[in-house]
Protein backbone atom coordinates (compact mmCIF):
# COMPACT_ATOMS: atom_id res chain seq x y z
CA UNK A 1 0.00 0.00 0.00
CA UNK A 2 2.55 2.00 0.65
CA UNK A 3 4.16 1.20 -2.53
CA UNK A 4 0.53 2.94 -3.76
CA UNK A 5 0.73 6.28 -2.22
CA UNK A 6 4.01 7.01 -3.05
CA UNK A 7 3.55 6.10 -7.19
CA UNK A 8 0.33 8.29 -6.76
CA UNK A 9 1.81 11.31 -4.78
CA UNK A 10 4.84 11.28 -7.44
CA UNK A 11 3.41 10.54 -10.54
CA UNK A 12 3.98 13.47 -12.22
CA UNK A 13 7.42 13.21 -11.51
CA UNK A 14 7.99 9.67 -12.07
CA UNK A 15 5.42 8.84 -14.58
CA UNK A 16 7.35 8.03 -18.31
CA UNK A 17 4.46 10.08 -20.47
CA UNK A 18 1.56 12.21 -20.00
CA UNK A 19 -1.65 10.72 -18.70
CA UNK A 20 -3.43 11.97 -22.17
CA UNK A 21 -0.45 11.46 -24.25
CA UNK A 22 -1.90 9.93 -27.52
CA UNK A 23 0.66 7.98 -30.05
CA UNK A 24 -1.58 6.29 -32.94
CA UNK A 25 1.70 4.87 -33.95
CA UNK A 26 1.05 2.81 -31.01
CA UNK A 27 -2.16 1.62 -30.13
CA UNK A 28 -3.26 -1.84 -27.96
CA UNK A 29 0.24 -2.44 -27.66
CA UNK A 30 1.33 -5.51 -25.56
CA UNK A 31 3.21 -4.96 -22.34
CA UNK A 32 6.35 -4.47 -22.68
CA UNK A 33 9.66 -2.45 -24.76
CA UNK A 34 8.69 1.04 -24.70
CA UNK A 35 5.54 0.84 -23.01
CA UNK A 36 5.92 -1.22 -19.69
CA UNK A 37 2.70 -2.02 -19.45
CA UNK A 38 1.49 -1.71 -23.03
CA UNK A 39 -1.00 1.28 -24.40
CA UNK A 40 -4.69 1.52 -24.58
CA UNK A 41 -6.79 2.10 -27.85
CA UNK A 42 -5.79 5.63 -28.52
CA UNK A 43 -1.74 4.93 -27.86
CA UNK A 44 -1.98 6.06 -24.20
CA UNK A 45 0.40 4.17 -21.67
CA UNK A 46 -1.42 2.23 -19.22
CA UNK A 47 1.15 2.48 -16.55
CA UNK A 48 0.93 6.32 -16.73
CA UNK A 49 -2.82 6.14 -16.71
CA UNK A 50 -2.88 3.52 -13.69
CA UNK A 51 -0.50 5.62 -11.30
CA UNK A 52 -2.74 9.05 -12.08
CA UNK A 53 -5.76 6.56 -11.99
CA UNK A 54 -4.46 6.10 -8.98
CA UNK A 55 -3.93 9.64 -7.60
CA UNK A 56 -8.07 10.56 -8.43
CA UNK A 57 -8.98 7.08 -6.52
CA UNK A 58 -7.03 7.22 -3.00
CA UNK A 59 -8.18 11.37 -3.11
CA UNK A 60 -11.27 10.35 -3.04
CA UNK A 61 -11.13 7.56 -0.61
CA UNK A 62 -9.35 9.79 1.67
CA UNK A 63 -11.81 12.73 1.42
CA UNK A 64 -15.05 11.01 1.69
CA UNK A 65 -13.80 9.05 4.08
CA UNK A 66 -12.57 11.85 5.99
CA UNK A 67 -15.87 13.56 5.78
CA UNK A 68 -18.26 10.69 6.48
CA UNK A 69 -16.39 9.71 9.60
CA UNK A 70 -16.33 13.03 10.95
CA UNK A 71 -20.45 13.61 9.81
CA UNK A 72 -21.02 9.96 11.50
CA UNK A 73 -18.95 10.98 14.46
CA UNK A 74 -20.88 14.18 15.32
CA UNK A 75 -23.93 12.32 14.85
CA UNK A 76 -23.17 9.30 17.06
CA UNK A 77 -21.60 11.66 19.72
CA UNK A 78 -24.91 13.66 20.08
CA UNK A 79 -27.31 10.57 20.01
CA UNK A 80 -25.29 8.49 22.29
CA UNK A 81 -24.81 11.59 24.67
CA UNK A 82 -27.93 12.75 24.72
CA UNK A 83 -30.70 9.65 24.36
CA UNK A 84 -33.98 9.91 24.71
CA UNK A 85 -36.23 12.00 21.78
CA UNK A 86 -32.14 13.13 19.97
CA UNK A 87 -31.42 9.32 19.91
CA UNK A 88 -34.55 8.52 18.60
CA UNK A 89 -34.38 11.20 15.83
CA UNK A 90 -31.30 10.71 14.82
CA UNK A 91 -31.87 6.86 14.83
CA UNK A 92 -34.42 7.52 12.50
CA UNK A 93 -32.12 9.91 10.08
CA UNK A 94 -29.71 7.08 9.65
CA UNK A 95 -32.80 4.43 8.60
CA UNK A 96 -33.91 6.77 6.19
CA UNK A 97 -30.19 7.22 4.67
CA UNK A 98 -29.53 3.39 4.61
CA UNK A 99 -33.24 2.56 2.73
CA UNK A 100 -31.54 5.06 -0.27
CA UNK A 101 -29.90 3.14 -2.77
CA UNK A 102 -26.72 5.30 -3.58
CA UNK A 103 -26.36 4.54 -7.18
CA UNK A 104 -29.52 5.87 -7.76
CA UNK A 105 -29.15 9.38 -5.94
CA UNK A 106 -25.74 9.24 -7.92
CA UNK A 107 -27.96 8.87 -11.25
CA UNK A 108 -30.40 11.92 -9.55
CA UNK A 109 -27.43 13.88 -8.97
CA UNK A 110 -25.32 13.55 -11.57
CA UNK A 111 -28.19 14.58 -13.86
CA UNK A 112 -28.36 17.81 -11.59
CA UNK A 113 -24.61 18.79 -10.66
CA UNK A 114 -22.88 16.76 -13.76
CA UNK A 115 -21.02 13.23 -13.31
CA UNK A 116 -17.28 14.77 -12.14
CA UNK A 117 -15.49 14.23 -8.93
CA UNK A 118 -17.68 17.33 -7.22
CA UNK A 119 -20.08 14.77 -7.40
CA UNK A 120 -18.96 11.37 -6.28
CA UNK A 121 -17.46 13.08 -2.84
CA UNK A 122 -20.95 14.84 -2.61
CA UNK A 123 -22.47 11.10 -3.13
CA UNK A 124 -20.08 8.96 -0.99
CA UNK A 125 -19.84 11.29 2.08
CA UNK A 126 -23.44 11.43 1.93
CA UNK A 127 -24.05 8.12 2.44
CA UNK A 128 -20.87 6.77 3.99
CA UNK A 129 -21.22 8.01 7.68
CA UNK A 130 -24.13 5.92 9.15
CA UNK A 131 -21.92 2.84 9.89
CA UNK A 132 -19.99 5.30 11.65
CA UNK A 133 -22.39 6.84 13.15
CA UNK A 134 -24.15 3.44 15.13
CA UNK A 135 -20.78 2.69 16.05
CA UNK A 136 -19.63 5.49 17.53
CA UNK A 137 -23.21 5.63 18.90
CA UNK A 138 -22.52 2.49 21.08
CA UNK A 139 -19.26 3.21 22.51
CA UNK A 140 -20.37 6.82 23.91
CA UNK A 141 -23.18 4.52 25.46
CA UNK A 142 -20.63 2.49 27.16
CA UNK A 143 -18.44 5.12 28.05
CA UNK A 144 -20.99 8.00 28.96
CA UNK A 145 -21.38 5.45 32.50
CA UNK A 146 -17.99 5.59 33.28
CA UNK A 147 -16.52 7.43 36.57
CA UNK A 148 -14.89 9.63 34.70
CA UNK A 149 -17.57 11.47 33.07
CA UNK A 150 -20.12 11.01 36.47
CA UNK A 151 -17.36 12.99 38.12
CA UNK A 152 -16.98 15.80 35.18
CA UNK A 153 -20.74 16.43 34.97
CA UNK A 154 -20.63 16.77 39.08
CA UNK A 155 -17.79 19.59 38.47
CA UNK A 156 -20.41 21.51 35.90
CA UNK A 157 -18.66 20.33 33.00
CA UNK A 158 -20.30 21.71 29.53
CA UNK A 159 -21.77 18.61 27.45
CA UNK A 160 -19.37 20.15 24.73
CA UNK A 161 -16.55 19.98 26.65
CA UNK A 162 -17.24 16.76 27.70
CA UNK A 163 -18.11 15.15 24.51
CA UNK A 164 -14.85 16.21 22.85
CA UNK A 165 -12.18 16.16 25.44
CA UNK A 166 -13.66 13.12 27.61
CA UNK A 167 -16.01 10.66 25.33
CA UNK A 168 -13.63 11.81 21.60
CA UNK A 169 -10.49 10.59 22.83
CA UNK A 170 -12.37 7.31 24.26
CA UNK A 171 -13.92 6.27 20.95
CA UNK A 172 -10.95 7.29 18.55
CA UNK A 173 -9.84 3.93 18.03
CA UNK A 174 -12.60 1.91 16.60
CA UNK A 175 -13.28 5.50 14.45
CA UNK A 176 -9.60 5.10 13.15
CA UNK A 177 -10.22 1.07 12.56
CA UNK A 178 -13.45 1.65 10.85
CA UNK A 179 -12.02 4.67 8.41
CA UNK A 180 -9.18 3.00 7.36
CA UNK A 181 -11.60 0.05 5.73
CA UNK A 182 -13.97 2.71 4.28
CA UNK A 183 -11.38 4.02 2.36
CA UNK A 184 -11.10 1.24 0.99
CA UNK A 185 -14.55 0.91 0.13
CA UNK A 186 -15.35 4.50 -0.96
CA UNK A 187 -12.36 3.42 -3.42
CA UNK A 188 -14.30 0.15 -4.89
CA UNK A 189 -17.51 2.52 -4.63
CA UNK A 190 -15.80 5.44 -7.04
CA UNK A 191 -14.61 2.69 -9.41
CA UNK A 192 -17.91 1.19 -9.55
CA UNK A 193 -19.84 4.96 -10.58
CA UNK A 194 -17.02 5.64 -12.88
CA UNK A 195 -17.48 2.36 -15.22
CA UNK A 196 -20.86 3.51 -15.31
CA UNK A 197 -20.14 6.54 -16.42
CA UNK A 198 -20.87 8.66 -13.98
CA UNK A 199 -18.14 9.42 -12.42
CA UNK A 200 -14.74 11.35 -13.62
CA UNK A 201 -14.83 11.91 -17.26
CA UNK A 202 -11.85 11.05 -19.62
CA UNK A 203 -9.29 11.60 -20.79
CA UNK A 204 -8.66 11.73 -16.83
CA UNK A 205 -8.25 8.64 -16.02
CA UNK A 206 -9.69 6.10 -12.90
CA UNK A 207 -9.45 2.73 -12.21
CA UNK A 208 -13.47 2.40 -13.18
CA UNK A 209 -13.33 4.49 -16.32
CA UNK A 210 -10.36 2.30 -17.75
CA UNK A 211 -12.42 -0.70 -17.20
CA UNK A 212 -15.03 0.91 -18.95
CA UNK A 213 -13.36 1.39 -21.59
CA UNK A 214 -11.80 -1.86 -22.11
CA UNK A 215 -15.00 -3.54 -22.56
CA UNK A 216 -14.61 -3.93 -26.12
CA UNK A 217 -11.15 -5.25 -25.55
CA UNK A 218 -11.66 -8.23 -23.37
CA UNK A 219 -9.81 -10.70 -25.83
CA UNK A 220 -7.85 -8.50 -27.79
CA UNK A 221 -6.36 -7.02 -25.53
CA UNK A 222 -7.13 -8.44 -21.98
CA UNK A 223 -4.39 -6.53 -20.21
CA UNK A 224 -6.22 -3.45 -20.54
CA UNK A 225 -9.18 -4.42 -18.06
CA UNK A 226 -6.68 -7.04 -16.24
CA UNK A 227 -4.03 -4.22 -14.51
CA UNK A 228 -6.94 -1.41 -13.40
CA UNK A 229 -8.71 -4.45 -12.31
CA UNK A 230 -5.61 -5.69 -10.34
CA UNK A 231 -5.04 -2.01 -8.90
CA UNK A 232 -8.61 -2.20 -7.76
CA UNK A 233 -8.42 -5.38 -5.88
CA UNK A 234 -4.97 -4.51 -4.86
CA UNK A 235 -5.67 -1.50 -2.94
CA UNK A 236 -8.84 -2.24 -1.10
CA UNK A 237 -7.50 -5.06 -0.07
CA UNK A 238 -4.31 -3.25 1.76
CA UNK A 239 -7.00 -1.21 3.45
CA UNK A 240 -8.93 -4.34 4.39
CA UNK A 241 -5.65 -5.39 6.37
CA UNK A 242 -4.62 -2.40 7.37
CA UNK A 243 -8.04 -1.85 9.20
CA UNK A 244 -7.87 -5.59 10.44
CA UNK A 245 -3.94 -4.65 11.83
CA UNK A 246 -4.70 -1.62 13.42
CA UNK A 247 -8.02 -3.84 15.33
CA UNK A 248 -5.83 -6.12 16.36
CA UNK A 249 -3.21 -3.66 17.83
CA UNK A 250 -5.54 -1.23 19.56
CA UNK A 251 -7.79 -4.52 20.68
CA UNK A 252 -5.79 -7.22 21.47
CA UNK A 253 -8.75 -9.23 22.80
CA UNK A 254 -10.45 -8.99 19.25
CA UNK A 255 -7.44 -11.53 18.35
CA UNK A 256 -8.41 -13.77 21.04
CA UNK A 257 -12.35 -13.68 19.87
CA UNK A 258 -10.69 -14.48 16.71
Amino acid sequence: MCLLIVLAVVAPVVAPYAFDAIDIRHTLTPPGGRHLLGTDDVGRDVLTRLMFAGRISLTVGLVTTAIGSGLGTAVGLLAGFYRGAVDALLARAIELFLTIPPLAMMFVLAGYLGPGLRTIIIVLSLFGWMFTARLVRGEVLRAASLEFIEAARALGVSDGRIMVRHLLPNVMAPIIVSATAAVGQAILAESTISYFGLGIQPPVATWGNMLRNAQEYLFSAPWLALLPGCAIFLTVMAFNLLGDGLRDAIDPRSRARA
